[in-house]
């Protein structure tokens, strides 16, 4: 039931967003304080109900839908409304992909193909940052394989 209500709550502002007869900076309001809202209820609720991912409790669907919508509020003031696009364009080629490059990563195991690449003496150089290092060339890789696919125009859709 958490998740079906977490969707709703994404379906709902996908169709606020998507209404034309509302001004965009009025729909970032609506949104953003949705977010707040949730995250305030799930917060007070998380008092006698604990906030657990692993059990989907409402009061983790309420905080969980509370920061998906403050995202969404803030990617959408940035990106449309003051049209500061550039930046994101990382997010389009995973997007265009995500499908494929998940069951890819889950074949592959893009962390530990950044050990057999970039482990052993880049991982000792970079001391405590190490792990933090061998994440970011993970993530590079699938990051990687995003663009590749996107420049070749390959697009895997169900």
């Amino acid at each position: 039931m958490g998740a079906v209500a977490n969707c709703l709550m994404g379906v709902f502002a996908g169709l606020l967003l998507k209404n034309e007869r509302i001004p965009a900076q009025q729909k970032v309001y609506f949104v953003g304080a949705g977010g707040i809202i949730s995250l305030s209820l799930g917060f007070v609720w998380g008092i006698e109900f604990p906030i657990v991912k692993l059990l989907w409790t409402s009061s983790y669907v309420l905080v969980a839908c509370g920061y998906a919508a403050l995202l969404l509020a803030i990617f959408f003031q940035v990106i449309e409304i003051w049209a500061w696009r550039k930046w994101a364009l990382p997010f389009v080629w995973i997007g265009m992909n995500a499908l494929p490059i998940y069951i890819i990563a889950g074949a592959v195991n893009f962390r530990r193909l950044a050990e057999r690449f970039a482990g052993g003496d880049v991982k000792n150089l970079l001391g405590n940052y190490g792990q933090f290092g061998m994440g970011l060339f993970a993530v590079g890789l699938a990051l990687w394989l995003a663009v590749f696919l996107y420049r070749r125009k390959i697009f895997l859709r169900v």
